[in-house]
């Protein structure tokens, strides 16, 4: 099987790769940076960087999301299941909305509190959303990073097509 399997294996190129991995860095920055509590954002140069990163980040959402469905396909073996490419789909796809919905619901938070919603419930659901956007994306990015670590087991070179490190053998 896995001499099949390697026949068939998609390796990404490294604009993809980057793309993919400094997206995590970018993520990763934005939990190490994320506000406490919305009355931070009466500093309005932590108001100002706080938009320019929802920005940035939809933006290369955006990007990553365009780029990667006009120049790639699954590397999912070609006898994958067809539950399992579904699930694969549904879980990208879930991805990129739910992360652009953490920086357009941040976007919202700053935009209701520049015009002075500091205090109104409009306020509070966009936060209670963008909240709920970052708990599923965390779930959704679990899965993510199982469904790899299964593929590296596998040895069906998925985990290959992205990852940098812990290369199966050609």
């Amino acid at each position: 099987m896995i001499n099949n399997l390697k026949q068939k294996k998609v390796e990404h190129n490294l604009l993809a790769k980057s793309l993919h991995w400094v997206f995590v860095f970018m993520f990763g920055y934005g939990v190490l940076k994320q506000i406490q509590g919305k009355e931070q954002l009466n500093d309005t140069g932590l108001l100002k960087s706080e938009i320019l990163f929802a920005l940035i980040f939809l933006s290369f959402i955006a990007f990553r999301f365009i780029y990667m469905k006009k120049n790639f396909k699954t590397s999912l073996p070609s006898e994958t299941s067809t539950i399992h490419r579904l699930a694969a789909k549904f879980i990208h796809i879930s991805m990129y909305i739910t992360l652009s919905g953490i920086a357009i619901s941040g976007l919202g938070v700053g935009f209701l509190f520049w015009l002075g919603y500091q205090n109104s419930y409009l306020i509070e659901f966009t936060i209670w959303s963008h909240e709920l956007f970052f708990s599923t994306a965390i779930w959704l990015i679990s899965l993510h990073v199982l469904a790899a670590i299964y593929h590296r087991i596998r040895h069906d070179f998925v985990w290959s097509s992205m990852v940098p490190f812990l290369k199966e053998d050609n």
